[in-house]
């Protein structure tokens, strides 16, 4: 087993399958460790078996993760549930639904087909904190031996749990006719790009079941094509494919449809921010926002806190993360928020961002107000903004880069009118540069010499 000091990222483990974590050695480990301290830590309900869910996208390293994973909590005593191809937010829903101890995922997400990753919800159907993976961080590169293992009858068994994927499709499609009307999506024609990813089933039944008149694409995985040329990442794919069907919407998720991308009828490509925008300012006018708070991060647009103000509304910024979006939210009381990058979460109806419940929500948007997205998306003015991700050879702290004194001297510029925001992905080799501010032509030329800067100090 690799030993590094540092397991979980932003987003659970991740990085090159069979490499560095994510062997089936260490695989196996942390199934162990996990039993150990997020299941038999706690009191065992009605003295039954725990039971782990385990769910993961159409890479070909996921079968070997899987195995490893299963035969790490059998060893504890725990059964597994094999819930084969699903999304991330499927195993949210199913892992509070059923009553199990634990849910796992094994998914890299938007990232390229050899990577893959690990990680887990807790029986409440949300995500480890942050000190719940340190726990399991710190036991895991200890490289102490299981206090315990189970022998004979107590060791757990793993069985699949057949009916996975037309339980989230059932409860996804009854949830929305229940705030809609049978066959909500008769008639309306829609693109969907499924990255060849885990929501390659689900959400072509999902659309289908509620009427749509659906063309698919990307939705043949052969556990290498997962995110190639493909999925939310590439927006100019979907923009020419809803061109090309003549589509009144485009949908567009990543490996494992936690994300979403939508175009409009004009094939115009619209982000989290624009979506937040378009069903926050919905849900106020409706008096559905709970606490009259959407919650975005530090990489939201400025133009979202003036759409949502303008509706009676306050936008609560949270650090960069699905999870911690999903903290600030539960700890202020608001059931919407989400990310930039299309993570967007509906509390009321999941536990993290889900790809297809976001969809849904701004299609439900256009059928109560009988307006196209085009123009629903006017709402928001946004900021001109300039954001470059670069790949990096090495992560040399911000504040000691070269770069560092042009970033302060943007800062300065721009004042109370803009930001400068630079960080590291915590998933990949890359740093993530964004200028916003009112000045467009400022805007990216500082941001096209930071980047240069930063390429030139430490670029890969």
């Amino acid at each position: 087993m690799a030993k590094k000091n540092k397991f979980f990222g932003t987003d659970g483990i991740r990085g090159v399958a069979n490499e560095g974590h994510l062997t089936p050695e260490t695989a196996l480990r942390l199934g162990q460790i996990a039993a150990e301290e997020l299941i038999l830590c706690h009191d065992n309900k009605n003295d039954q078996r725990p039971v782990a869910i385990i769910g993961k996208d159409t890479r070909r390293s996921g079968d070997m993760l899987e195995s490893a994973l299963s035969a790490g909590l059998n060893s504890a005593g725990i059964d597994v549930k094999t819930g084969g191809v699903i999304p991330t937010p499927a195993v949210a829903l199913l892992v509070k639904e059923m009553n199990a101890d634990l849910g796992v995922v094994i998914s890299a997400s938007h990232n390229a087909p050899p990577d893959n990753g690990i990680k887990f919800f807790f029986n409440d159907g949300y995500k480890l904190s942050l000190e719940q993976e340190e726990r399991l961080e710190r036991k895991i590169l200890s490289e102490q031996l299981m206090a315990a293992r189970v022998t004979g009858e107590k060791i757990g068994r793993t069985t699949p749990l057949v009916d996975a994927v037309e339980s989230y499709v059932s409860r996804i499609t009854e949830l929305f006719i229940k705030e809609t009307s049978d066959n909500p999506l008769s008639g309306m024609r829609i693109t969907l790009d499924a990255a060849n990813g885990a929501s390659y089933k689900t959400s072509q039944r999902i659309l289908e079941s509620l009427g749509a008149n659906l063309v698919c694409h990307f939705n043949a995985p052969d556990g290498d094509n997962i995110n190639l040329d493909c999925g939310c990442t590439h927006p100019e794919v979907l923009s020419n494919l809803t061109k090309e069907d003549q589509s009144f919407i485009g949908i567009s998720h990543d490996g494992d449809a936690d994300r979403i991308l939508m175009c409009d009828e004009n094939a115009d490509p619209i982000d989290g921010d624009e979506l937040m925008a378009i069903i926050g300012c919905h849900m106020l006018t409706r008096n559905e926002l709970s606490a009259n708070t959407v919650v975005g991060t530090k990489m939201s647009n400025y133009g979202l806190d003036e759409c949502i103000k303008d509706h009676k509304g306050t936008l609560e910024r949270a650090e960069i993360g699905d999870r911690n979006v999903m903290e600030k939210m539960r700890s202020i009381g608001s059931n919407f928020g989400g990310e930039p990058s299309g993570h967007i979460i509906y509390r009321n109806h999941n536990t993290t961002g889900d790809g297809i419940i976001a969809a849904l929500a701004a299609m439900k948007v256009v059928l109560q107000t009988e307006k196209p997205l085009s123009e629903l998306r006017k709402v928001i003015n946004k900021f001109p903004q300039k954001l470059v991700n670069l790949s990096v050879s090495k992560k040399t702290q911000i504040e000691e880069l070269k770069a560092n004194d042009l970033i302060e001297e943007t800062q300065a510029k721009l004042g109370e009118q803009g930001r400068v925001l630079i960080r590291y992905s915590g998933t990949e080799p890359k740093i993530r540069i964004l200028v916003e501010g009112k000045n467009e032509e400022y805007v990216i030329s500082q941001a096209t010499k930071i980047a240069e800067s930063i390429h030139n100090e430490i670029g890969s």
